[in-house]
């Protein structure tokens, strides 16, 4: 219900803005885009709760997100560890409780492939610092291998050698004692909060590293728009964007492509509300669990959002025949204006007859793509990047049939079944254009209100949230209304319309 009440706040219509020529929405979302620049206290706040909540798809969409909430609230020893650590350290007890269950899903004997281990997954360098005991000694085994060699005749034949190979065996290892780690981490917590002045920079640098805080945070207290006193790892998340504290921006990315470490913080908060959901109402965690569940066989944990937003009775429009029926009702065409809707219809049917019935998708997702256009050219034009001509992003596909969706056998293809996802080409954007445009997917996905992926090599695969599809297709009638442009017959910045 949280998250239902902050979504509504984006319904609230914004006066006073003037229209420079093309489509600006009335109906806008605090904070996105450009809007960076100025947030209020009031915005951050929302925002910073929404990214909060949007965190439940990274923790719930695990097979483990039961089970591990079972783990961590239910068994006694570690709830007694979890306490006394938190006595003596100061750090609350749900802080801790919230980092081993998104660490390790409470797990004492949890391996990560890059190294960290334990309940805490901490790593061996960091074990060091914490005081925590890690020996070992090296073993050798003898391993035979055939291989081919050469005889005195010149002939390949096939010998067996033996190699004497090292191999490290572990004789006490801490991190994967509950009651060695889990006070050593709370204590290290505490620590890195005094080093960096806040508890949200020290769980950030529980996860990033204290050189990757330490570095971060410097380019905070010096970046434009943030306050002195404001100096969070909320206002670093939101204060940056391609067009200003690009330096920050940019390391911001390296980190997210990295381990996505700057989104760690609200992951953590997220954990800790959850925990307290399974604790008081279980049911309630379920039936959460189970909204994140996909119909779709997608592995044991679902790559992205929309693979569990869209369910198999959203999968509607079998064949041309279904579509046509739901022309002017389920689905509506698209508007294809390129300069005023900053989008282009580049649809590419098998017959020119489809091109009519494929060019409908549902008003929501026409209103997403709309608005993901006025966001994108807008924080493109604060940018003003030398030799670039702002491209209407063209939009490769809309509704499509089962049928044609099994033929092309692409991944996501069975989505467009729904009319409630679009493709946008990139491949011909301008790199500032593009840096601009997934800006933006990721300024609106982190916050619910869409999920993205990209399909193959030229597309990315759009669709937004159940819960956003009233606001969107409110962005859609409103565009619809003020459709007073002339017929896109004409050349629009350097690229020629679709008919």
């Amino acid at each position: 219900m949280r998250f239902r009440f902050l979504l509504l706040l984006g319904l609230m219509p914004l006066e006073g803005a003037t229209s420079p020529g093309y489509f600006v929405p009335t109906h806008r979302i605090p904070g996105i885009g450009v809007e960076r620049d100025d947030l209020s206290e009031a915005v951050l706040g929302i925002r910073t709760d929404l990214m909060i909540q949007s965190q439940t798809f990274s923790i719930m969409r695990d097979p483990q997100a039961v089970p591990g909430a079972k783990r961590i609230t239910e068994d006694r020893k570690l709830q007694s560890l979890f306490h006394a650590a938190a006595e003596r350290s100061g750090l609350p007890e749900q802080l801790l409780e919230a980092i081993a269950y998104v660490e390790s899903w409470g797990d004492p004997k949890a391996e990560s492939p890059t190294g960290p281990r334990g309940i805490m997954q901490v790593s061996l360098s960091t074990a060091k610092e914490m005081g925590l005991r890690v020996s070992s000694i090296i073993h050798y085994r003898i391993v035979k291998e055939k291989v081919q060699v050469r005889n005195r005749r010149n002939k390949l034949i096939t010998k067996t050698v033996r190699h004497r190979v090292a191999y490290v065996a572990s004789t006490r290892d801490e991190r994967l004692l509950p009651e060695r780690v889990i006070p050593a981490a709370a204590n290290y917590l505490a620590g890195l909060e005094r080093r960096f002045g806040g508890r949200d920079w020290a769980v950030f640098a529980y996860h990033c590293g204290e050189g990757c805080v330490a570095s971060l945070l410097d380019l905070t207290r010096h970046a434009r728009g943030i306050p002195p006193d404001q100096v969070t790892v909320a206002r670093m998340f939101f204060s940056a964007s391609p067009a200003w504290n690009r330096d920050l921006y940019s390391a911001i990315e390296n980190q997210m492509q990295r381990d996505y470490s700057p989104t760690y913080w609200f992951r953590i908060q997220r954990a800790e509300q959850l925990l307290n959901l399974y604790r008081h109402d279980p049911d309630g965690f379920l039936t959460l669990a189970e909204q994140y569940k996909s119909d779709f066989p997608v592995g044991p944990r679902a790559p992205h959002r929309l693979t569990v937003w869209l369910k198999r009775d959203d999968l509607i429009f079998h064949d041309a025949g279904d579509i046509k029926a739901a022309i002017g009702t389920k689905l509506v065409r698209a508007l294809d204006q390129p300069f005023y809707f900053g989008y282009l219809l580049h649809l590419s049917p098998d017959q020119p007859e489809e091109l009519e019935y494929l060019s409908q998708a549902s008003p929501s997702a026409l209103g997403t793509l709309m608005y993901i256009a006025f966001e994108t050219r807008r924080v493109w034009e604060e940018m003003k990047p030398a030799g670039e001509t702002f491209q209407p992003l063209e939009v490769s596909s809309l509704v499509e049939t089962e049928d044609d969706a099994r033929r092309a056998n692409q991944i996501e293809g069975m989505a467009h079944t729904s009319g409630q996802v679009f493709d946008i080409a990139y491949t011909g954007l301008p790199p500032a254009e593009l840096e601009c445009l997934r800006f933006i997917l990721d300024d609106l996905g982190w916050e619910g209100y869409l999920g993205f992926v990209d399909d193959g090599p030229k597309n990315i695969h759009i669709g937004c949230a159940p819960t956003a599809r009233d606001f969107f297709s409110a962005v859609f009638e409103e565009g619809s209304s003020k459709n007073n442009e002339p017929p896109a017959t004409e050349q629009v910045a350097g690229q020629e319309s679709a008919p």
